[in-house]
């Protein structure tokens, strides 16, 4: 970021250094936390960050003239709707404190839009970003305990981990576990890049997209699709329901495919091998084998 070095969106005085050392167009906004079981145990931590920050930003972008924004929400915004495909005009519901960041985030974009129509807003409403760069250079590296499915499968199939839990396998769903919409993270990349270019065609206001593929995959099916790819055999444990975890939950990305001339184009077989690929080339992420070993992990 011209040779800024990273500030943390609460550091207004750092932000306020940032603007002022040259002119930005646009602001696509990512930093925020996002696990869903941290939130309920640190609802504070999650409003601090997600919403605090959030103003912070805004109140900077505004002062220095810059009112375009993606933002980067969440299905989580949604709860656990009764059917699926999720359209944006389903009720906003969400069910954990990280949930609820996102929907309070989003109100405070709604409502700087109606008080300055200067502003141009598009709120990406994401569904289960996987996968990684095709390179293998570019992947998910989590630290701690895996809050995704994904890379708890491919940690799992490194030998890192012993076995995947499964949090319920009683749903009503074609193999009891549960279905969720996933997308490839270069194609959630390339929604923004369309987000973007939509916000410098003329004023849109502030306005909420679904980014999914609009299809659903259980569980079991991406396991299966991982072990398809990988060659590997994941062990499984069945655990319970966790609490709040909707049964049945994919999008659809009409809106963004009309409006955006967006689609995703990657399906979970290619999820799954850009996931191995980076995994095989990268089993303890960005650290160094020598690191982790002193950290007494074993390979």
């Amino acid at each position: 970021m011209c040779g800024v070095s990273m500030v943390d969106i609460r550091d207004k005085g750092g932000l306020e250094k940032v603007f002022a050392s040259t002119r930005f167009d646009a602001v696509v906004h990512f930093a925020g936390l996002k696990a869903v079981g941290e939130s309920v145990q640190k609802p504070l931590l999650y409003y601090d960050h997600n919403v605090a920050g959030t103003i912070i930003l805004l109140e900077v972008m505004a002062a220095h003239g810059c009112k375009k924004l993606v933002f980067s929400s969440s299905a989580a915004v949604y709860g656990s709707p009764k059917n699926s495909p999720c359209t944006e005009e389903f009720p906003l519901t969400p069910h954990n404190p990280y949930g609820r960041t996102k929907l309070i985030a989003e109100e405070i974009c709604r409502d700087i839009y109606h008080s300055d129509s200067e502003w141009s807003i598009i709120l990406l409403r994401y569904f289960n970003p996987v996968g990684a760069h095709p390179s293998g250079y570019l992947g998910e590296d989590p630290c701690g305990i895996p809050n995704n499915l994904m890379p708890f499968v491919q940690q799992v199939a490194v030998g890192r981990r012993p076995s995947l839990t499964i949090f319920g396998n009683d749903y009503a769903t074609k193999d009891g576990t549960g279905i969720r919409d996933y997308i490839h993270v270069v194609d959630l990349a390339e929604g923004h890049i369309a987000a973007l270019r939509k916000l410098f065609e003329r004023s849109i206001g502030c306005q909420a997209y679904n980014l999914g593929t609009g299809k659903g995959t259980s569980v079991l099916e991406i396991v299966n699709a991982f072990e398809k790819v990988s060659g590997k055999k994941i062990p499984l444990v069945i655990g319970p329901r966790r609490p709040g975890d909707a049964e049945i939950l994919f999008s659809s990305a009409a809106k963004a495919e009309r409006e955006f001339k967006w689609k995703a184009k990657y399906g979970i077989e290619e999820m799954c091998r850009d996931q191995w690929n980076w995994a095989s080339k990268n089993p303890f992420g960005y650290a160094s084998p020598d690191s982790t070993k002193q950290n007494g992990h074993s390979h």
